[in-house]
C-alpha cells in the first residue's frame, strides 16, 4: 500500500487516496459479486429473481408496489418477475386484507429452500477462496475490513 498523501486543502474534497481506493473498492466489489453470481447459477434464477425473493424473505410479505419501489423497479416489471417465481411455486399470493384490489406475496417453503441452496452454494464456494487463498493473517484482515466496510455502507 502506498503512503497517504496529504489532502487537497479544499473542503469536501476527497483525499486523493481516498479516491483511488473507492474505484478499486467498487471493482473489486463487483467482481466479487459476479463471482458469487455464477456459483449459484444452478437455482435457475436470474439475479432480479433472487432479488425480490430474498427481500421478501428478509423482510417479510409485501405487495408488488411496495417490493417494486424497494427494488427500484417499476411495477410492471415486478409483476413480470413475481409471476415467473409464482409459477414456480416459490413465492405465494394472499388477498390484501386491507385492499381486496391487491394481493401480498410471502415467500412459499419451496422458495425458502432454493435460497438456502443459493446461500450455501455462495458461502461454500467464498469459504474455499478464503481458506486456500489466504492466509490465517489475511483472513484476519478482511474480517477487519468487512467490519469497516459494514460502517461504510451504513452511513
Amino acid at each position: 500500500m502506498t503512503e497517504p498523501t496529504a489532502p487537497t486543502g479544499r473542503p469536501g474534497a476527497p483525499h486523493p487516496d481516498s479516491a483511488r481506493l473507492a474505484d478499486e473498492l467498487t471493482s473489486v466489489a463487483g467482481l466479487l459479486v459476479r463471482r458469487l453470481r455464477t456459483q449459484s447459477a444452478g437455482s435457475l434464477l436470474s439475479p432480479t429473481q433472487r432479488s425480490a425473493l430474498s427481500r421478501l424473505d428478509r423482510e417479510g410479505p409485501m405487495t408488488t408496489a411496495a417490493l417494486a419501489r424497494a427494488e427500484h423497479v417499476r411495477p410492471q416489471s415486478m409483476r413480470a418477475t413475481l409471476g415467473h417465481l409464482h409459477d414456480q411455486g416459490l413465492v405465494a399470493r394472499t388477498p390484501d386484507p386491507g385492499d381486496g384490489r391487491q394481493s401480498v406475496v410471502s415467500v412459499a417453503e419451496r422458495g425458502r429452500a432454493v435460497l438456502a441452496e443459493v446461500r450455501a452454494a455462495k458461502r461454500t464456494w467464498l469459504t474455499h477462496a478464503l481458506d486456500t487463498q489466504l492466509t490465517p493473517g489475511e483472513r484476519a484482515l478482511v474480517a477487519e475490513a468487512v467490519t469497516l466496510l459494514g460502517k461504510v455502507a451504513e452511513g
